[in-house]
């Protein structure tokens, strides 16, 4: 008999023990004097998640914590990134932060048609890289080697997009992710499309990429596109002002002067297309490379409000430049450059 209420004594204080452990855990944690980061790596067990979030004392017991999760099912659905808790919170509520993926985020946008420095400058005044260090991982960088994007590097390859970064993530882990928005692109049915065309994906992008810088208005880029397509077709000379303005070292030159600066670039001075991207081309842009109009120009000329006239022949290209002069429309104060303006 005695033996028996030791027991149920026993019990009665083990039982009482948990439930203090459990409400203990469950409590809110002290307010801290400073916020604390913790940062949940892609692929961490929720193990490895409890005990950071104990060492900084966001949770009061990991044990209790990763009981709880996989309880309720939502070990599963926690959210990689930097975590910041300010204290005072329940164990309940930093696990719904981790599920919602209530994460430091610093978000920026990448306009199309930016080259690698442009970006890197943007980056900076986000404070989310330096230059130099994001110009080197986008073009010598290791992920550049493994991906087979040396020597050029990514120039082309770095989509324009609204991005969600950690404030903490390097230059790498920047152009990781630009890059990876890029490939999602690649479906099937645009490798199929690349293959009908006869094209590899540096020569698209290429396309793409001059077709930006030269088309402000959408609806026309697949008409810009048709004219370049149409000049390699014939042989012609793309004569792309962009294409000589550009240069990987970031540096820029009027169009008047760089259209007559020899380069590997400047489509003033050979055939064909150039090394590789001069800008990064967004989808619309992407889309008119892989599908340009079909059509039979071979020249066009700026308006001077980001439209232009398109001609078929040399005859019909001077005769709408003399048509836009009379106007006052082709004058150097109604052209948005880097605007072509003298394809020939």
């Amino acid at each position: 008999m005695k033996r028996a209420v030791s027991l149920t004594i026993v019990a009665v204080l083990a039982i009482t023990g948990v439930i203090a452990v459990l409400i203990y855990s469950f409590a809110p944690v002290p307010q801290f004097r400073s916020p604390r980061v913790v940062t949940i790596n892609r692929g961490d067990s929720f193990r490895t998640v409890g005990d950071k979030l104990q060492r900084a004392g966001v949770v009061r017991s990991a044990l209790v914590l990763i009981g709880w999760a996989e309880f309720t099912g939502q070990a599963r659905a926690v959210k990689p990134g930097d975590y910041e808790f300010g204290g005072g919170e329940t164990m309940t509520a930093v696990l719904r932060h981790l599920v919602r993926g209530d994460y430091l985020v610093s978000i920026i946008t990448i306009p199309e048609g930016l080259t690698i420095w442009q970006i890197g400058e943007r980056l900076q005044r986000a404070g989310l890289a330096c230059p130099d260090e994001f110009e080197y991982q986008a073009r010598r960088g290791p992920l550049i080697a493994a991906l087979g994007l040396r020597p050029l590097g990514a120039e082309g390859y770095l989509f324009p997009a609204t991005y969600k970064f950690s404030p903490h993530a390097d230059a790498q882990q920047i152009v990781a992710g630009m890059l990876e928005k890029f490939y999602s692109l690649l479906t099937p049915a645009v490798e199929q499309r690349m293959f009908a065309l006869g094209l590899n994906v540096r020569q698209v992008v290429t396309m793409a990429s001059i077709v930006e810088k030269e088309a402000y208005v959408a609806g026309e880029r697949p008409l810009v596109a048709s004219v370049f397509y149409n000049r390699l077709r014939l042989g012609m000379p793309l004569q792309s002002d962009p294409t000589a303005q550009y240069n990987p070292e970031g540096e820029d030159e009027p169009a008047l002067v760089a259209v007559h600066t020899r380069s590997a670039y400047n489509t003033y001075g050979f055939v064909g297309l150039p090394p590789g991207p001069i800008a990064n081309p967004g989808e619309s842009s992407i889309m008119a490379a892989l599908y340009p109009a079909h059509t039979d120009y071979l020249y066009f000329v700026a308006r001077g409000d980001g439209t232009h006239i398109f001609s078929r022949t040399l005859k019909e290209h001077e005769q709408a430049i003399a048509q836009l002069k009379k106007s006052g429309a082709h004058s150097p104060a109604n052209i948005r450059a880097p605007l072509e303006t003298r394809v020939k």
